[in-house]
């Protein structure tokens, strides 16, 4: 055998182009080499010295799954710093903590599956804390930031290689493989793409994941999108990674195509590089592309243009360059510049929504710190394990000394009473090591299993008093007396035996069900009851345990005693991130769960002095109205508690601005599934209720004064200045944002739309000239009757603050752009989905492949308005392309139907299109109105004559 020689094979020679590199290597590579690199975890090619890789890392606030690493504020918290260049700073921490940790343990990967750029279009989604914001611009300000971060400063060789999630529009986990977002052209192009198109096109992207759901009836993993608009945005190769199992759905759950070959092939061909399917085991998705390969589905040139995306993000990462990539076995893990990032991150994400003059407190103040909250730091499910941590409770303790804070948790203190007369009993576990879930780290921590090494749960005379947390919709957690949770592990068993509640199944909550004089305890992780049988308490089908709730002490009453002695009460509140709303859950309410919501009352009803820290990965919706001071922090990582202690000291001038709206009621949501932004008029962009705190909000225990406003239209951009100039007494952060409006749209647009926006430090007195070069491109919008951007003439408001609403400066320029044309439906006609406005429609798939088409969206008949279409000087003939069966309507401005238009038969499948025809009379500009009947699908009209 001869040995391998590296400096004979050109894809090994540093001096030349990595494209001629990638050739050379893919021309080495068998069929069955490259067939097998196509799923995540691709083997090595021994033969040619071609190590395994491995795509996707989790790192989205911190390296995540791997074990101890530095825990940065959630990444809704990152989104309400508004400091791009601060979250810059923490890729680059958490991309050198990647390359410390890849060197000691090589299941750590540098394909980086971060940041998500879905938009946080709706508070309820069960994800919201992994978005940045609900805006375009600002979501893509951060993700930039974040990604040239991860990338590294690097010309040539990266530090890591990010990839973008979830491509596209995703923001429901009800049924989240199943569920198609219906997306009008202009919010696609508008909203949806946009964050995804400016961070591509700034440059530091390796690729992107499509998401679960399906887009205008076609699934993600098949989305002609991926070509038509991604690939387009960068010269960069860029390697689409499918998100975990979705490849196997598009036949198991969507049933999108008959057969996994099928499905392999389109996803493929459309533009998926990397299957994530099956975990470990490639041999599922090597049987179904050889499968597809010889049923002629896919050729050998399908596979080649997989596998060169790959191997240009390996290249770009130095692989096959050690001694020349500068990141090689390099790296930095839990310094103190880290730990020092880590707080200063969680400080900047800390916004003050009200302040009457209690905050900031005096050194004296004797403090009460009380709810569930107050000692916990709390991760989610993409957080690594901490290191260091820091809770509200210890914050103060450190900053105001412990002597002076006062705590009660707030937790109902019981025990459960069985129908024999005895108790629920923890026993000691003595001699048991203390164990912190995920310490080890996993490739999937989905697969990692409760406790067994711990006593299981008994009955005594006497009993165990557990501290009963109600997080909302009757989902409670147990802990016991030593701070275990009770939890259920794979035999069935009880056992106060997890650190906090969490997994991908999560096995540390219940549910009392009433049942006679007592109550049922169902574990809601196996959907089982609690019963006692002689080998201890475990979980059953049968014989349930009947319990009586002893209750020793309610929540409120320790909480009203540590308030009535305090100062000032700061009550912390909020969710589990593993509770009510995680990936999988969307929340169902905006309100505070109500164990919360009477702790925050009894905390006001013994003090008048509260103070609200909302410790939360989800806007809530509160009334602040009796509250002196309000504040919300994500869930801040490992110096959470320090940082919300220094603000609430006065140490650090809150500065966080709110990164989406926050709505005063449930009443002013639109359905979740409603992805129409302009129609459901959602987002500040559109909303026109009073929203309890608006999008940009946030105050500061500084003022700040704006003036000098001026706005200059030059060839390509606006240039727009103005001061702001700190008029209080203490340093501060201001975050000054620049926002337009459209005084005479012809569509509608925006109430107001961010255009940029720059986060300051000023001393008192201190004035800074801010600049902005506004692109002419930022006041376009996509023109549906050109199916292109066009930049309205007209006068566009500028508007200068410190929110969306609070605006302190404005002024009009007048833009030329382009003149509004009437649709020229004599030459292209109507494509179905290209409507201006809707009620009861939504858009599907015209082909598995490409187009879309419109369907009623339920029973009720559909209605569609095409605005100004250009008859000329008349038409005598309309024409639709249908499939399915139904009827299609075509009237003129609101008046009577002209054409009724219906196939003879139902077409033979929702592919199947036909076209039909009726005799009309129109000439000149009207609108058309389209009214569907029936499960009818309508592709495009057309008209002639």
């Amino acid at each position: 055998m001869t040995a391998h020689t590296p400096s004979t094979e050109p894809f090994r020679d540093p001096q030349l182009p990595f494209a001629k590199r990638i050739d050379d290597l893919l021309s080495r590579l068998t069929p069955e080499e490259k067939t097998a690199f196509l799923h995540q975890f691709a083997p090595a090619v021994e033969r040619l010295g071609v190590a395994a890789f491995r795509t996707g890392q989790e790192a989205l606030h911190g390296v995540a799954w791997m074990g101890p690493a530095t825990v940065f504020p959630q990444a809704v918290g990152l989104g309400a710093t508004w400091n791009p260049e601060l979250v810059r700073r923490v890729g680059d921490a958490v991309s050198r903590e990647i390359r410390a940790m890849r060197a000691k343990d090589d299941r750590v990967g540098l394909n980086v599956w971060s940041p998500t750029v879905n938009l946080l279009r709706h508070p309820l989604w069960g994800r919201n804390e992994e978005g940045y914001s609900e805006d375009p611009k600002l979501t893509s300000a951060i993700a930039t930031a974040y990604t040239h971060g991860l990338r590294g400063e690097h010309p040539t060789y990266w530090r890591t290689a990010p990839v973008l999630k979830h491509w596209l529009a995703h923001n429901n986990e009800t049924d989240r493989s199943t569920t198609s977002s219906s997306v009008r052209p202009r919010v696609l192009h508008e909203y949806d793409l946009r964050a995804f198109r400016d961070t591509v096109e700034a440059g530091a992207v390796a690729g992107v994941m499509p998401a679960y759901n399906l887009v205008n009836g076609r699934p993600n993993h098949v989305s002609p999108y991926l070509a038509e608009h991604l690939r387009t945005w960068t010269e960069e190769e860029l390697l689409v990674c499918s998100d975990a199992g979705a490849p196997s759905n598009l036949v198991d759950s969507e049933h999108y195509f008959d057969t996994h070959e099928e499905a392999t092939a389109a996803a493929l061909v459309a533009g998926v590089d990397s299957f994530t399917d099956h975990g470990t085991d490639s041999s599922q998705i090597i049987g179904r592309v050889r499968g597809a390969l010889e049923r002629g589905l896919l050729t050998e040139a399908d596979l080649d243009t997989a596998v060169r995306r790959q191997l240009s993000v390996r290249f770009r990462l130095g692989e096959f360059d050690p001694s020349y990539d500068p990141h090689d076995a390099t790296g930095e893990f839990d310094t103190p510049a880290h730990r020092a990032l880590a707080q200063e991150a969680a400080e900047q994400a800390i916004v003050l929504l009200k302040n009457d003059g209690v905050l900031p407190l005096a050194p004296d103040t004797r403090i009460a710190v009380v709810g569930l909250l107050a000692d916990e730091c709390k991760l989610d499910w993409y957080s690594g394990t901490l290191i260091h941590r820091s809770t509200p409770l210890e914050g103060l303790y450190e900053r105001f000394g412990a002597e002076r804070v006062e705590f009660a948790e707030g937790v109902d203190r019981v025990r459960l009473k069985t129908s024999t007369g005895a108790f629920l009993h923890v026993p000691a576990a003595e001699g048991a090591a203390e164990e912190v879930r995920g310490a080890e780290g996993a490739l999937d921590p989905a697969l990692l299993r409760g406790r067994t090494d711990l006593p299981v749960l008994t009955t005594d005379a006497t009993g165990t008093e557990l501290a009963l947390a109600d997080w909302g919709e009757g989902v409670l957690t147990l802990r016991a007396p030593d701070g275990r949770y009770l939890s259920v592990a794979d035999d069935g068993c009880l056992r106060a035996s997890a650190d906090q509640p969490g997994g991908w199944f999560v096995q540390e909550t219940f549910r009392l069900e009433p049942h006679g004089n007592g109550h049922l305890l169902k574990h809601l992780g196996t959907g089982r009851h609690v019963c006692v049988s002689a080998d201890g308490v475990k979980v059953a089908d049968e014989d349930p345990e009947v319990f009586e709730l002893v209750v020793a002490e309610r929540g409120e009453e320790a909480v009203a005693r540590a308030a009535a002695a305090a100062d000032v009460v700061v009550v912390v509140a909020g969710n589990d991130p593993y509770i009510n709303g995680r990936e999988t859950e969307d929340r169902t309410t905006l309100r505070l769960p109500g164990q919360q919501e009477r702790l925050l009352r009894a905390a006001r009803a013994a003090n008048p002095a509260t103070v609200l820290a909302l410790v939360a990965a989800y806007p809530y919706a509160v009334d602040p109205a009796e509250l002196p001071a309000v504040l919300w922090t994500a869930h801040g990582g490992q110096a959470a508690g320090t940082a919300l202690a220094r603000v609430l000291a006065g140490d650090v001038s809150p500065a966080g601005r709110l990164p989406q709206t926050w709505y005063a009621d449930d009443a002013d949501l639109p359905g979740l599934l409603d992805y129409d932004v302009i129609g459901a008029r959602q987002t500040y962009l559109y909303f026109e209720g009073t929203p309890l705190f608006p999008f940009g909000h946030g105050l500061s225990y500084a003022s700040f004064a704006y003036g000098d406003l001026t706005a200059r239209v030059e060839e390509e951009a606006v240039r727009v200045s103005f001061s702001v100039t700190n008029t209080g007494d203490v340093t501060a952060d201001e975050v000054a944002q620049l926002y337009a409006r459209a005084v005479d749209a012809s569509v509608p647009r925006p109430r107001r739309e961010l255009l940029d926006h720059r986060r300051v430090t000023l001393a008192p007195g201190e004035t800074a000239e801010l600049g902005f070069e506004v692109p002419l491109t930022a006041f376009a919008f996509w023109d549906v009757a050109q199916d292109r951007w066009r930049v309205e003439p007209g006068g566009y408001e500028l508007l200068a603050g410190a929110s969306s609403e609070d605006v302190r400066l404005r002024t009009t320029v007048q833009l030329d752009g382009e003149p509004t044309l009437p649709r020229a439906v004599l030459a292209t006609g109507l494509a179905a989905a290209g409507f201006d406005e809707q009620r009861g429609i939504a858009i599907v798939d015209r082909t598995k492949v490409s187009e879309d088409a419109v369907t009623p969206a339920g029973p009720e008949p559909g209605e569609l308005v095409y605005h100004a279409c250009d008859f000329g000087r008349g038409v005598s003939q309309v024409t639709v392309e249908v499939a399915g069966e139904g009827t299609v309507e075509l009237s003129l401005d609101g008046g009577p139907a002209l054409a009724a238009l219906s196939p003879a038969a139902p077409t033979s499948g929702p592919y199947d299109y036909v076209s039909l025809s009726a005799s009309i009379a129109a000439a000149g500009v009207h609108d058309v109105r389209l009214k569907l009947r029936g499960p009818l699908r309508l592709a495009h009209v057309g008209f002639s004559g």
